[in-house]
């Protein structure tokens, strides 16, 4: 299953070291089922994107998953990838990029096709530059996004009814980030998602450094041993006993002060719900945990 990580540091840029695949059992657990990509996106002091990735196979150079990257932004978006959709190279490897915002999904939905048919009539298929499901939902955001005047929210919620009414869904969990904002959603009950709000100015005293840890993605940040901070996560990535799983359908907005907002905008289930016994085999891996 893919790995979702989001980190939103506030108003001010932080600095934060990320590892990918660092558990202490990693190598072995390569040699048996290698990752499909490994990516981490940040913005920059003026509010550009930048994203750092790598399609991985058992065939390549695992440096680039071993090695500490020292990263300085205000929202840190990180993704480690199975394929369900779309080949190993690095247009299907998160996150994605458009319109200056980051983007990262764990899901595996149907009915491409018809959503292909769906962007070209809303002008965005030229967005998409790889064969992932996951690119395409990025880009039917956008489009919704744009014909809100740029809200995000609204694209998302427009662009999610839209795939639950008329695709089949197996899941659609995400994180989309700016440079000032973040928002997550899981959708349907399938995948976990949790988040965390994070408020070191409450115990241990004196204040401890951010060391977040799952067994594909490892954060530190010691800058942010005294600032509040908000994180979203497939799993919980320490003891604190402040994380708490995101409900079915629900949608949390993260805005440039830390201010969290949580909507509840798809209370139903897809119409087209789809089982693990309807996926490929290769995708029906790719989702278990």
């Amino acid at each position: 299953m893919c790995r979702l990580f989001g980190l939103h540091a506030g108003p001010r840029p932080v600095r934060a070291t990320f590892w990918l695949l660092n558990a202490p059992d990693s190598l072995s657990v390569q040699s048996r089922r290698e990752p499909d990509g490994a990516g981490i996106g940040t913005f920059d002091a003026a509010g550009k994107a930048h994203v750092a990735k790598q399609p991985l196979a058992a065939w390549e150079d695992h440096a680039f998953a071993r090695e500490a990257r020292d990263l300085r932004s205000t929202t840190f978006l990180a993704h480690v990838r199975y394929a369900s959709t779309g080949a190993l190279t690095m247009v299907n490897t998160h996150p994605f990029e458009q319109d200056g915002r980051l983007f990262a999904h764990n899901g595996v939905f149907h009915g491409l096709e018809q959503l292909d048919q769906r962007l070209t009539e809303l002008g965005v298929m030229d967005l998409v530059l790889g064969q992932s499901d996951s690119e395409r939902l990025f880009a039917l955001i956008t489009a919704e996004t744009r014909r809100a005047a740029g809200d995000v929210g609204a694209g998302i919620v427009q662009a999610i009814a839209w795939i639950a009414r008329e695709l089949p869904v197996f899941s659609l969990n995400f994180i989309l980030s700016t440079a000032t904002d973040m928002w997550a959603l899981r959708y349907p009950a399938i995948h976990p998602l949790f988040m965390l709000e994070r408020d070191p100015a409450s115990p241990p005293d004196p204040p401890a450094p951010l060391d977040a840890r799952s067994k594909r993605i490892h954060t530190r940040s010691t800058e942010l041993a005294r600032s509040p901070h908000v994180l979203f996560a497939t799993e919980p990535m320490d003891h604190n006993p402040g994380w708490r799983p995101l409900g079915a359908g629900e949608l949390v907005h993260v805005d440039a002060e830390l201010a969290v907002t949580s909507t509840v905008p798809f209370p139903d289930a897809p119409a087209h719900p789809l089982t693990l016994a309807d996926l490929e085999p290769a995708a029906a891996a790719s989702q278990k945990p």
